[in-house]
């Protein structure tokens, strides 16, 4: 059962800010890299950072030198156009990466050239256009395979994003699976994507929604979620990231226990994707989904993994062109997966796209990503736990403990929002506030809303430590009223 508190929401300020600055939106130094600069500029594997390091000093001091001018986050920030800009007279520092993640040149590109060179639709012409955009957006699909380590391209359904892909897997597997009594279990924690799908299935079908609670170390209780799976159990689903406690969990062990009782397990990637290797064959999970614009690649595509022999038992999600085999007056026969789920004209630019920012991401490696982002995100932990009446939320790092590379926080009687605006109109600082698409939990902590401070590998020290400045500015301000 969720436990809920009751609150009072904190009160926004409501306030002139004084000495606000326009928007440059376009800095005219701004120099456009090309994607073979990447290449030679990939010297920074030279430069790699070990995960046992990073697990022997949680604690980071100011000088550490995988954080320096040679870092990661300063090698890769060019191939970045929109972190060249300035917002309200300062630079840019962008640490909204939980809600999206900017695009390199070289996917910008890919967009472009598709448009100018080979736009026509796909699976349906005999000429070149049509010719070439198939090939590449099937090309994009098998990228994403071997992304995530899938035994076959098939196994991967392109959808408009990640919230499409679970709603799929809940009408189509769910309807079709689910009857009374039947449990559905996930967290107090998850998105609202992975939860609204899953009461509405429930409403229909007689099943259960049951949820797993929060640790005192405020992670999810997985060892609160062995003990509730049963025979009864026919889903479980979860995230592997949070998006607002930055906790990781073991999905390897979870998938396991829940597979023991006979139930199925869809896993919400979008924040461990981008960020870390994520393996759906060491994983052994059945559904996995992930979103293309939080792993550099465009909006408006995302994609659902199943394994190919429970895609090929699952009826259509939508109907109309390209899903099906023939067509009567009376009835009609399907495709096989993946088309089965792909109905009408897809988002052929963005899945070419989301497959260009694969190739960047994969020439960098994700396990040099996964180690850096550990490092910066210690740093940013560290350096934001000093700040006074500074709330941050989820586990504390340590040696044993892991922490995505961002920050959910408050600070005592000042509203998110107004954190969120001064750090934007004054500093040209980017965060989020709000709730994050987690309104249970975030209930559950007492709390309304939150600001949020996340990082991705094009992020330096230095952004870090404008944003604590700036924070601290902030704060100043906000108390200097009391």
């Amino acid at each position: 059962m969720i436990t809920t508190t009751t609150t009072t929401p904190m009160e926004g300020a409501v306030l002139k800010l004084p000495c606000l600055r326009s928007v440059s939106r376009r800095n005219p130094n701004l120099t456009y890299r090309s994607s073979g600069l990447l290449r030679r500029r990939y010297k920074f594997r030279q430069l790699h950072v070990s995960a046992s390091a990073a697990s022997s000093s949680p604690s980071l001091v100011d000088d550490n030198p995988k954080l320096g001018p040679g870092s990661l986050g300063h090698v890769t920030r060019p191939d970045f156009p929109i972190l060249q800009q300035e917002i309200n007279g300062s630079k840019l520092v962008y640490l909204d990466n939980a809600a999206t993640s900017q695009k390199p040149t070289a996917v910008i590109k890919a967009l472009q050239n598709y448009y100018e060179a080979y736009n026509s639709n796909v699976h349906r012409g005999i000429h070149y256009l049509s010719a070439k955009a198939t090939d590449e957006y099937e090309s994009a699909r098998k990228k994403v395979a071997n992304f995530v380590n899938a035994d076959q391209a098939r196994e991967i359904i392109f959808t408009r994003n990640a919230t499409e892909a679970i709603n799929l897997v809940a009408y189509s597997w769910g309807l079709s699976n689910l009857n009374p009594g039947d449990e559905i279990i996930t967290t107090i924690a998850e998105h609202h994507s992975a939860i609204v799908p899953w009461q509405i299935v429930a409403q229909k079908t007689g099943a259960v929604l049951r949820f797993v609670n929060l640790t005192e170390d405020e992670v999810p209780d997985v060892g609160q979620l062995r003990v509730s799976l049963s025979r009864r159990t026919k889903l479980l689903v979860m995230h592997h990231v949070s998006n607002m406690l930055a906790s990781v969990l073991p999905m390897d062990e979870v998938i396991s226990w829940a597979h023991d009782v006979g139930a199925k397990v869809l896993v919400d990637a979008c924040q461990s994707v981008p960020h870390m290797v994520v393996d759906v064959k060491n994983l052994a999970t059945d559904f996995l989904v992930g979103s293309s614009h939080k792993m550099c690649g465009p909006t408006g595509v995302g994609f659902l993994y199943g394994k190919s022999e429970i895609l090929s038992g699952m009826p259509p999600f939508l109907g109309g062109g390209e899903m099906i085999a023939d067509v009567y007056l009376d009835h009609s026969t399907y495709a096989e997966p993946p088309s089965r789920f792909e109905a009408g004209t897809p988002a052929i630019g963005e899945a070419i796209g989301l497959g260009a920012a694969i190739d960047y991401l994969t020439e960098i490696g994700m396990q040099q990503i996964h180690d850096y982002e550990m490092e910066l995100g210690s740093y940013l932990y560290d350096r934001l736990s000093s700040v006074s009446d500074v709330r941050i939320y989820g586990p504390s790092p340590s040696r044993t403990v892991k922490r995505a590379a961002l920050c959910s926080f408050n600070v005592k009687d000042v509203h998110p929002t107004d954190i969120a605006t001064f750090l934007d109109q004054q500093h040209g600082v980017a965060i989020r506030s709000g709730h994050h698409c987690a309104q249970p939990l975030h209930r559950h902590l007492g709390i309304s809303s939150s600001a949020r401070a996340s990082l991705h590998f094009y992020n330096t020290k230095d952004d870090v430590d404008r944003f604590i400045y700036a924070l601290k500015d902030t704060i100043d301000f906000f108390t200097s009223f009391k």
